[in-house]
């Protein structure tokens, strides 16, 4: 892959579809994960506004150190590039304190780090909306259109999605080409809606780069028969992911209702 002509296209595509839009410039969210971080770089290359929000809900140190270095790398590069840092802890507590309680607090888990990346998605939206800017998304094409690992309209909802057509190989290669702080290109993928430090393998038991061949692999539609045994058990862990998230990867289904029933 050239990564300098790719880099270039997406730039240049980001800020056509800011003219196009008659917007401002971008917001997006920076986790200190490697997605964000090349997000965040491509919409700062495109000189426009680019509002980069850190929205922390306990989130490990470690992530928060990451994403507020990876910030003050692009503003002491970017004079369009600016940050606000809005701590969501306490509105997310006061959200699990509002809600009834459940017979078995292991039911609601997933919902509840579901509802963190839903209300980092409102904070975005309300900061666009304050600048007339286009909420940025961060996911790649495996998380994307593979496995559906991200959380319908929360990390989900977005109005471009610059790298979704990129795996997550390939993020990595952009971000060292683009000089993205060591401390993310080294850093285990994670999703960070969990109070621990699991990674995003631990939740799906899969490398990207195993998920990327299996992607690849069903694509070409290839009958091999002399799969390993890890690469049978990759197979079933990309197939089962992405039959079940279908929802998510397709459009919202519309209950067409017939001309006659309508006269």
């Amino acid at each position: 892959m050239n990564n300098t002509a790719v880099i270039d296209h997406i730039v240049a595509w980001m800020k056509d579809y800011v003219g196009q839009s008659h917007t401002k410039g971008f917001v997006v969210g920076v986790s200190g994960g490697i997605d964000s971080a090349l997000t965040s770089t491509l919409a700062a290359k495109t000189g426009l506004p680019t509002l980069c929000l850190e929205m922390p809900i306990h989130q490990p140190s470690s992530q928060v150190t990451r994403a507020r270095e990876h910030i003050a790398q692009l503003e002491a590069k970017y004079p369009n590039v600016s940050s606000i840092e809005t701590d969501l802890t306490p509105v997310f507590e006061q959200f699990i304190a509002s809600l009834p309680a459940v017979d078995n607090e292991d039911d609601r888990f997933l919902s509840l780090a579901n509802a963190r990346a839903r209300l980092r998605m409102t904070t975005l939206y309300y900061f666009a909306g304050l600048h007339n800017y286009i909420v940025a998304g961060t996911g790649n094409k495996v998380e994307d259109f593979g496995v559906g690992f991200y959380t319908k309209y929360g990390d989900g909802g977005v109005d471009i999605s610059p790298i979704a057509d990129l795996m997550k190989t390939e993020v990595f290669s952009l971000t060292k080409t683009l000089g993205v702080i060591e401390a993310i290109q080294v850093a285990k993928p994670t999703d960070g809606l969990w109070d621990d430090d699991r990674s995003d393998e631990d939740q799906i038991g899969a490398t990207y780069p195993e998920l990327e061949w299996a992607m690849e692999y069903l694509e070409a539609e290839q009958t091999e028969a002399s799969l390993s045994e890890r690469e049978e058990e990759v197979l079933a862990i990309y197939t089962r992911l992405n039959r079940a998230n279908q929802h998510k990867m397709n459009p919202i289904p519309v209950c067409e209702i017939p001309t006659a029933l309508k006269a």
